[in-house]
């Protein structure tokens, strides 16, 4: 699409909301804005193509479609059969999956749906064949209450959060932590890495039902072959959450034992983060658990978002082309460069790197919790967000660190002479920042102090080191 047609799209679209809501309009405008002076550095954020963003505008949106392609408990929902069976279509060509169910609204409606396909495939199925009945709704109400009990009674084990793994890995403030008997694999206190040594030996005591593998602040690889052994070796089935990762697994940087598509027995992930895709999920696994997970309509989901899953099918179109495969080693290119410059300054990063698109700070170095960090980062222009390091003293709310990553200003173009340059702007506001104190004296890990005429001159150097990479050059509000 031409600059001028991308242009003429977006205002046209902000004159329509205007005139309803000239709030909404200005605040849509105004998120463009900021997000084009700053420096996105969140791992789970990115920017998706015009393409992308216009296609979840539309009447697609106004669509009932439970069910799957071809069976459907609406009727007239033809387009949607088509743009669910090209997202699903893509999806699989793209990761080599022997099938895929694009119909989660998100990262933790995935995981759901996976989990629910492994208790109904390990748990229900056993249930009703012992039984002799077709469905739940045959069971006696005595078969059912030892069927519930059953499933409620099921152990997984995941990476902690500390560590760096998902609070939807069977937490206890999460859904998935009341749903299941959960224990937790860590890392290595000297080296921040995964010990699989111990990860066998956890799950040889606890025998869990699921073990799952995949983290949202792990900055290194994940050995999938290795975790599939040792699910193997105790009767697990093996479950990846790469909604961090998965552009990389598309963009084929993670191969081999570090793709976790071959070696998992089912895989569930985000479209966005660095697959730059719509906000949503997307669950893929073979044939012994596709009927399965095709349920999570009823199973979990109501309808599905057509509008979205059309927006999919073109995020993961333009996720097959040549060029997203330079993208996604770019984005760890940058992501090693990033880390690489914050120690050259001193900075403490957990694993000592990265192998993966994000870097983990630990900003206790710096006299600072994460949550004070986060905020002088913020006053300065740089987008971050505190995260729990392993053993963190500060609990997960306030931290002791900072995760950042690098999709975003990849799509940008930003590339390893910028990422050097970024890490002397975080250094510089870290370095620069100290605790403040309570009103009754008593330090804060909350408040901070940190001149403004620093926090002035950092965001004006985001704003110029910004300035050669515009955002969305092709759209223009005014």
């Amino acid at each position: 699409m031409s600059r001028n047609a991308e242009s003429t799209a977006f205002r046209s679209a902000l004159e329509v909301i205007r005139a309803v809501e000239p709030r909404v309009a200005d605040a849509i405008g105004a998120e463009l804005a900021d997000q084009r002076e700053s420096l996105k550095l969140i791992a789970s954020e990115n920017y998706a193509s015009p393409a992308t963003l216009l296609t979840m505008g539309n009447w697609f949106s106004d669509k009932y479609a439970e069910g799957t392609v071809g069976r459907r408990f609406y009727a007239g929902c033809q387009n949607v059969d088509t743009v669910e069976a090209l997202a699903a279509e893509h999806a699989k060509e793209l990761f080599g999956a022997a099938h895929a169910y694009v119909q989660p609204h998100s990262g933790i409606d995935a995981n759901l749906v996976a989990f629910w396909a492994i208790l109904a495939d390990r748990v229900e199925s056993p249930a009703l064949k012992k039984a002799q009945v077709r469905q739940v709704n045959d069971l006696t109400e005595a078969d059912w209450f030892a069927l519930r009990r059953e499933l409620g009674n099921q152990r997984m084990l995941g990476m902690s959060l500390d560590a760096g793994g998902h609070l939807t890995h069977g937490f206890r403030p999460n859904i998935s932590g009341k749903m299941f008997d959960q224990r937790s694999y860590g890392t290595d206190p000297a080296t921040g890495l995964i010990d699989y040594d111990r990860v066998a030996e956890a799950a040889r005591d606890f025998k869990p039902l699921i073990l799952v593998a995949g983290y949202s602040a792990y900055p290194r690889k994940v050995n999938f072959r290795i975790m599939r052994e040792i699910a193997d070796s105790v009767g697990a089935t093996f479950m990846v959450d790469m909604a961090h990762f998965a552009g990389l697994v598309a963009g084929k940087v993670f191969t081999g034992d570090f793709d976790p598509v071959p070696h998992a027995h089912i895989v569930t992930t985000t479209t966005h983060k660095s697959l730059r895709g719509p906000r949503g999920g997307m669950v893929l696994c073979g044939p012994e658990l596709a009927d399965q997970v095709d349920r999570g309509c009823p199973m979990v989901l109501g309808g599905p978002l057509p509008h979205v899953m059309a927006a999919k099918a073109v995020a993961l179109a333009e996720a097959r082309r040549p060029d997203f495969a330079d993208y996604a080693q770019r984005i760890v290119d940058n992501a090693q460069a990033l880390a690489e410059g914050l120690l050259r300054r001193g900075t403490t990063l957990v694993t000592g790197g990265t192998d993966n698109h994000l870097v983990l700070l630990d900003v206790s170095g710096y006299g600072l919790t994460g949550r004070q960090a986060e905020q002088a980062l913020l006053d300065s222009g740089i987008v971050t967000n505190r995260n729990a390091v392993p053993q963190d003293r500060n609990g997960a709310w306030y931290t002791s660190g900072i995760r950042i990553g690098t999709p975003a200003l990849t799509t940008r173009g930003l590339g390893t002479a910028e990422m050097d340059a970024t890490a002397e702007l975080i250094h510089t506001v870290l370095s620069q920042t100290t605790p403040g104190a309570n009103a009754d004296g008593t330090p804060s890990k909350a408040k901070y102090v940190l001149d403004p005429a620093v926090a002035d001159s950092v965001g004006k150097q985001a704003t110029d080191l910004l300035a050669g990479f515009p955002l969305y050059p092709t759209v223009a509000l005014d």
